[in-house]
């Protein structure tokens, strides 16, 4: 029996929730994760990914020693061509020929010297971060209202309110712990009442007292009718209005424009609609409105995030137990990378890079010769810069932009003509593959600093397993850099302790109340001290007495006044002329995946649920261009073309195609979603419309499908659909083709078979139909299935045939045929990642007597850890009733 030798209280490194993870190293080596029980953000739960963490920390495909021009070298030969380039670059054209890219995957302590040395010593504001695409919006929606980027409340209010209203954000997929937070506090007070704002049915939506299916970009004109409504209701908080903000009366006017007939064409939805959620919001003083990429990822993204805020400033709910808007964070550190200036637009601990004040400030902490004077180049238009030749030199850290960003074709392009590119990551990325000069960083388990959650709670990422190879920390890199570019002085940081201790300093620096983000009660702190921080909740300001928990329940902003400001915000136009892409493309996260999936794609259970990319197409859609559940379909916009694999449903609206972000070159043919979404941005944030682009769909027609599991990855496939994921025990893969083939040759080739193994299968020259199946003494090592239409084999079943036992000779013949002879050995599709329960299995449940969710979890453990398969548990008991009724 194995026992645990060592337990490492940790942060998950996904969503920015925050959950706090026991992370212990068994004597077999393997990692064996848990929730932490202590944690205030999770409580000891933990969603699909974070769960299956331990299955992702292995070294396959981890290139651990520096690269330059694709050949090993040396850190002192590599950092010194960084630093050589970067300051030829500068010398010959100037500080803003130079760019960083980072990412909210940064530990704040990296992203702290990153833009240290970019804003401050190089001298320019080029340094951006894949935050950008998630939450700018917000970003500058609270700068214009509150006069600083501060999130009011804390995770507590979702369970204090009796209304949440959860708009352009689907939680239970996205968040998945809050959502069981608000889950469980929805079942001990189930007069609570959830709201949930999104085109599609999510699985979200499944929990809603009321779904609001509105028209993509209808956000503004909802919430602008809402303030009217309050204000023609008189149901508005005066005294609040009076003595904490300026500007209601531009804002109400603004939001009277609004006729009903435009409100209703605008939002999609009608007057009793609109009504009913009015009169709801109206009645329910404890309310909280929760947003995510749904509201900022859009041209008009600001104004959605103003429009909402004025709602809660006109009725004083802000900053109370129970009340305020609340912006949900995508990453594990975005809010840290906020607190540092990670974004191009601003300087550290919160200041201004447009004020002049702040700007000497900061140079005066720092020492810094030559401040950025300008803000810098946001994502999109950096870009662009690195396009047209006006960035020489670009550092790309921790993200993948070639899959990540808009026109991600474009990106693709740019980064491979720009003069030097460097890129520090752990894992070959369709983006290093254009490097320069690769950087080895250190992954998760690996790296220690800080980041910080949604709620403004810093927690430590801790190390647990030891470095890999020549891998070393971001921080580390930038720093020695910095050195080799003359700024020594500057960079004399030996551990991430330091530069923790330099960052809290700045915050409290000439800040007497003045700025929000203050966390200097840990300006001396020591490497004692930062290896036993506890989560922490900012602000922590030098008395230390610690600071309020929550924001603006007394007013108190941080515009110069310290009034907030209501923002006259305007509905615009949603309406989209006639054109040859006349449906709207929604991009996303789903509920086992993660980013470009160069963490969570090393896991065979979170790629168990959805193994392969696919299209949400609404059924009227999906019969005009002549497209079945399962058929591939090509969708095409004016940058680009993708091929994934239809799903009708009637849980997306029409005129409306969801398709998940995750998959790039690695795990699909041509599947990088955001290769088809148009460069435009908002106004004010510069974050990209990721949610709303025009796009046409039609049927991609092939001759033949396919399924294979194999022990061996696959070798390239030359084919025009394919999409891989690692399986128990080895690989899975769907694909697809316009030309037959040997499929034998192919199979052997494809699969690494060994001379003299000969397959056991069949061909049916009439529906075109092959099975193979390949054997090594009692080991199957390959099986294939070729049909005329999608596949119809038992997958999960399948799979698990790689780790079984195959002496006995009769018994193969059932891999050929596709399912155990015994249909009771059949789980089913994975329905629940964490515990591997399959369709088949919850069915099985239902038929013997579980009528409920609960009772399906006692029976088989589905649903009962991270609670984001619960919808569609749901689902199939209410499926299985509506036939049993039949």
């Amino acid at each position: 029996m194995q026992t645990a030798t060592a337990t490492t209280r940790t942060t998950c490194p996904y969503c920015g929730v925050g959950c706090g993870v026991l992370a212990t190293r068994e004597e077999s080596g393997a990692i064996g994760i848990k929730g932490d029980p202590l944690h205030p953000a999770n409580f000891g739960r933990l969603c699909s990914k974070g769960s299956a963490l331990g299955e992702t920390v292995d070294l396959e495909g981890r290139l651990l020693q520096p690269k330059m021009f694709g050949e090993e070298a040396g850190w002192d030969e590599a950092l010194g061509l960084v630093a050589s380039r970067f300051s030829d670059a500068v010398r010959q054209h100037g500080p803003d020929s130079v760019a960083f890219y980072v990412s909210g995957q940064f530990l704040t302590e990296d992203y702290y010297v990153a833009n240290k040395l970019m804003k401050g010593f190089i001298g320019s504001a080029n340094i951006d971060t894949n935050s950008r695409l998630c939450m700018s919006s917000s970003v500058a929606g609270h700068v214009r209202a509150f006069g600083s980027d501060t999130v009011p409340g804390t995770y507590e209010d979702l369970e204090l309110a009796d209304l949440v209203i959860l708009t352009g954000s689907n939680l239970a997929w996205c968040h998945p712990v809050l959502y069981q937070r608000l889950i469980a506090a929805k079942t001990e007070r189930p007069e609570m009442k959830i709201v949930v704002i999104d085109p599609r049915r999510t699985m979200t939506a499944d929990i809603a007292d009321m779904h609001l299916a509105i028209r993509p970009d209808g956000d503004v004109a909802l919430f602008l009718g809402l303030l009217g409504f309050l204000a023609d209701s008189a149901n508005l908080d005066h005294d609040y209005i009076e003595r904490h903000t300026s500007g209601f009366a531009m804002a109400v006017a603004a939001a009277r424009q609004l006729s009903i007939d435009e409100l209703t064409r605008k939002t999609g939805l009608d007057a009793q609609q609109l009504e009913a959620f009015y009169t709801l919001f109206v009645a329910t003083q404890k309310t909280v409105t929760c947003y995510s990429q749904g509201v900022n990822q859009s041209s008009s993204g600001t104004d959605k995030v103003n429009a909402i805020i004025n709602c809660h400033l006109a009725t004083g709910r802000i900053g109370k137990p129970g009340m305020g808007p609340f912006s949900l964070t995508g990453q594990p550190n975005a809010m840290g990378g906020r607190e540092v200036g990670g974004l191009a637009n601003m300087l550290a601990a919160h200041m201004s890079i447009a004020s002049d004040e702040d700007k000497d400030r900061v140079a005066r902490f720092w020492g810094a010769p030559r401040i950025a004077s300008k803000p810098g180049l946001k994502a999109v238009d950096l870009f662009q810069a690195v396009a047209d030749g006006r960035i020489k030199a670009i550092w790309i850290m921790a993200t993948n932009p070639v899959v990540s960003m808009p026109d991600a074709d474009a990106v693709k392009a740019a980064i491979k003509a720009c003069p030097f590119v460097v890129v520090s990551d752990v894992t070959q990325t369709d983006t290093s593959r254009h490097a320069h000069v690769f950087l080895p960083s250190l992954g998760w388990g690996e790296k220690s600093g800080t980041v910080t959650n949604s709620e403004r709670r810093i927690s430590r990422q801790r190390s647990f397993l030891s470095i890999p190879g020549q891998a070393r920390a971001d921080w580390w890199q930038l720093t020695e850099v910095g050195r080799r570019m003359g700024f020594e002085a500057a960079f004399p940081y030996n551990s991430p302790d330091e530069i923790f201790a330099e960052h809290a300093a700045l915050s409290a620096f000439e800040n007497d109340g003045t700025r929000d983000f203050d966390i200097g009660a840990f300006a001396q702190i020591d490497g004692q001290a930062y290896d036993a921080l506890s989560p922490v909740q900012w602000p922590q300001p030098q008395s230390g007495s610690g600071g309020a928990e929550r924001f603006f329940g007394n007013g108190g902003f941080y515009h110069a006044d310290r009034k907030a400001r209501f923002i006259a915000v305007e509905a615009g136009n949603v309406e989209r002329p006639a054109s040859a892409f006349p449906l709207v493309l929604n991009t996303g996260r789903i509920r086992d995946q993660w980013h470009t999936m160069t963490r969570t794609g090393k896991s065979a259970r979170l790629a168990a649920h959805i193994a392969e990319p696919f299209a949400e197409i609404h059924p009227f859609d999906a019969k005009a261009i002549g497209v079945e559940s399962a058929d591939l379909v090509e969708l095409e916009s004016p940058y680009g073309k993708v091929i994934v694999r239809a799903s009708v449903t009637d849980r997306q609206a029409k005129g409306n195609i969801f398709v998940p972000m995750h998959w790039n070159d690695n795990f699909a043919a041509r599947a990088r979603i955001d290769s088809l979404v148009a460069p435009l941005v908002d106004p004010f944030s510069g974050q990209p419309a990721l949610k709303s682009s025009a796009i046409a769909a039609r049927k991609f027609a092939v001759a033949h499908y396919g399924f294979a599991v194999s022990l061996a990855k696959p070798e390239s496939i030359d084919l025009p659909y394919w999409a891989l994921a690692k399986a128990q025990g080895g690989w899975r893969v769907e694909f697809a083709g316009k030309d037959d083939a040997d499929w034998t040759e192919w199979g052997r080739a494809k699969f690494g078979i060994p001379a003299g193994i000969e397959p056991l299968g069949y061909h049916d020259g009439q529906s075109g139909d092959y099975r193979l199946a390949f054997f090594d003494e009692g080991k199957l090592l390959a099986a294939l299935f070729i049909a005329r239409k999608p596949v119809a084999v038992a997958r999960s079943w399948m799979i698990e045939q790689l780790s079984c036992d195959h002496a006995d000779l009769s018994k193969r013949f059932s891999i050929i045929a596709g399912r155990p002879g015994d249909r009771s050995a059949d789980r089913g599709a994975i329905v629940c990642s964490c515990f591997s329960v399959g369709l088949n299995q919850i069915v099985a449940a239902v038929r013997s007597g579980c009528g409920s969710v609960e009772a399906v979890g006692a029976t088989t453990n589905a649903g009962t850890n991270c609670g984001s398969c619960r919808a569609e548990i749901r689902g199939i008991i209410d499926g299985c009733n509506a036939v049993a009724a039949e």
